[in-house]
C-alpha cells in the first residue's frame, strides 16, 4: 500500500519550483503472526528503502490547478468517503479541563501518552505498509489517517502494535477520504488513551509533540513549536485528495507518522500528522525538513465522531464550482447549484468571493479548506465582488451528496 512519488507540483509565479507535500507514510514493516496477543515484535531491518513509498505532491499555498476547486465547493461528494461496516485524527468526550494535568517536560509528556499510541501495518494483497494511530476510548476506537487504513479491501488486513509489543487485529470502521481520516478498532477493553484538545486555543509558538512510528521505529517522541495556522494543504494519495486547513508545526514528521497525534505541553490532541512538505526530490528520499502538517482536532473529532456512528461522515458545501483557472485574489463562482445554500443566498455566477467570516481569500483552495472546516448546518458569511461593489452574504452550509 505504498504510496507511489508524484511528479514535482507546480511552479510559483517567479518560476521556481515551490515546497511539496507528501503523505508521511511507512513503508512494509515485517508482517508478525496474526491472531496471538500479546506477541513480541521485532524491527530488524525497517529501516532499508524506508522512505521510497513516499507520494510528493503541491504545498497549495498560492494556487492549484485542475478541477480541485470544483470537487470541494461544489455539491457534489468528497472522493472515495468510503463507509465499511472505512486514516489519523471519531471520539468521545475530551478530558475535562479542570482535570488535565500540567507536565513538567517532553519528558513526563512522552510517558504518559506513549501506552495510547499504536503503529498500524497494513496489508492488501501484495501491498503493504506502516503507519501510526492513537486510541481515543478504552473500548478500542484509533484514529488514524484515511491514506494509512482507509484503502484496504475485503482481503487486507489491519495489525495493530502496542506500546507494550503486543498485537491485535484492527478492523476497519470507516473512513473519509476528503479530511484524510480513518477509524480502526480493536477488540479490547480497558485501554489507555488521549485526552482530546481544542485546537481552537492553539497559538503560533505552542509547544507541539509528534509521536508515532517514523520509519517503523515505534514510540518516537520529537518535539517542536505550532509554527502557523491555518495552513491551507492539498495532498494526494490512493486516487483520492485531501484538504486540510492544517496546524504547521517544525516538530520532526516522517514517513511513518502519518495518523499520530500531534500534542500540546499539556499532553493534549491538537492534531492528526497528516502530511509533510519536501524539497521536491523525484524518487529520492524524503523526510522531515521542519515543515509538517497536522489536521486540527476540532474538525478531526466531528469526522470521527459521525464514522463512529454511522460509518461516514458528511463534508460540507456551500454549492457551487469554481473556476480554478482565475488567478485571483478572491475565488470565482462559476457555476451555482440550484437549490444549493448558495443559490439561496443570492450567489451568481461570476460572482469573486474575497473573504469568509472575514478572512482574506486569495484563491480557491483557501477558500474550500475554510469551508471544511465547518459542518453541514453552519452558517459563513461571505464577501463577494460582483460588477465592481463588494457586499456580504450569509450562507447555510450543506452536506455534499
Amino acid at each position: 500500500m505504498s504510496v507511489p512519488t508524484m511528479p514535482p507540483g507546480p511552479a510559483t509565479q517567479s518560476g521556481n519550483q515551490g515546497p511539496y507535500v507528501g503523505y508521511p507514510y511507512g513503508p512494509p514493516s515485517t508482517p508478525a503472526p496474526m491472531g496471538s496477543e500479546p506477541k513480541k515484535k521485532s524491527y530488524a531491518g525497517l529501516i532499508t528503502g524506508a522512505i521510497a513509498g513516499v507520494a510528493v505532491v503541491g504545498l497549495v499555498a498560492g494556487g492549484i490547478g485542475g478541477a480541485v476547486g470544483y470537487l470541494a465547493a461544489s455539491n457534489a461528494a468528497s472522493p472515495e468517503a468510503a463507509a465499511v461496516s472505512t486514516p489519523v485524527v471519531a471520539e468521545p468526550e475530551a478530558a475535562a479541563g479542570p482535570s488535565t494535568p500540567v507536565l513538567t517536560g517532553i519528558a513526563d509528556l512522552a510517558a504518559q501518552a506513549q501506552p495510547a499510541v499504536v503503529q498500524l501495518n497494513v496489508g492488501d494483497g501484495s501491498q503493504g505498509g506502516t503507519g501510526s494511530g492513537f486510541v481515543i476510548s478504552e473500548d478500542g476506537y484509533i484514529v488514524t489517517n484515511h491514506h494509512v487504513a482507509g484503502g484496504v479491501g475485503e482481503n487486507g488486513t489491519v495489525e495493530v502494535v502496542f506500546s507494550d509489543e503486543s498485537i491485535a487485529t484492527g478492523t476497519l470502521v470507516g473512513s473519509d477520504a476528503g479530511y484524510d481520516l480513518a477509524v480502526v478498532k480493536v477488540n479490547r477493553d480497558g485501554l489507555p488513551s488521549l485526552p482530546l484538545g481544542t485546537s481552537s486555543d492553539v497559538r503560533v509558538g505552542d509547544v507541539a509533540v509528534a509521536l508515532g512510528s517514523p520509519l517503523g521505529l515505534q514510540g518516537t517522541v520529537t518535539s517542536g513549536i505550532v509554527s502557523a495556522l491555518e495552513r491551507p494543504v492539498t495532498a494526494g494519495g490512493q486516487g483520492s485528495t485531501s484538504f486540510i486547513n492544517a496546524i504547521q508545526t517544525d516538530a520532526a514528521i516522517n514517513p511513518g507518522n502519518s495518523g499520530g497525534p500531534l500534542l500540546n505541553g499539556s499532553g493534549e490532541v491538537i492534531g492528526v500528522n497528516t502530511a509533510i512538505a519536501t524539497l521536491g526530490a523525484v524518487g529520492g528520499a524524503a523526510g522531515s525538513i521542519g515543515l509538517g502538517f497536522a489536521i486540527p482536532i476540532d474538525t478531526a473529532q466531528r469526522i470521527v465522531d459521525e464514522i463512529i456512528s454511522t460509518g461516514s461522515s458528511s463534508t460540507p458545501v456551500i454549492g457551487v464550482s469554481l473556476d480554478t483557472s482565475f488567478p485571483g485574489p478572491g475565488a470565482r463562482v462559476s457555476e451555482v447549484t440550484p437549490g444549493s445554500g448558495a443559490d439561496e443566498a443570492g450567489l451568481l455566477d461570476g460572482d469573486v468571493i474575497t473573504a469568509i467570516d472575514g478572512d482574506v481569500i486569495a484563491e480557491s483552495t483557501e477558500l474550500i479548506v475554510s469551508i471544511r472546516s465547518n459542518a453541514p448546518g453552519d452558517s459563513v458569511e461571505l464577501t463577494i465582488l460582483r460588477d465592481g461593489r463588494t457586499q456580504d452574504v450569509t450562507v447555510t452550509l450543506t452536506a455534499a451528496e
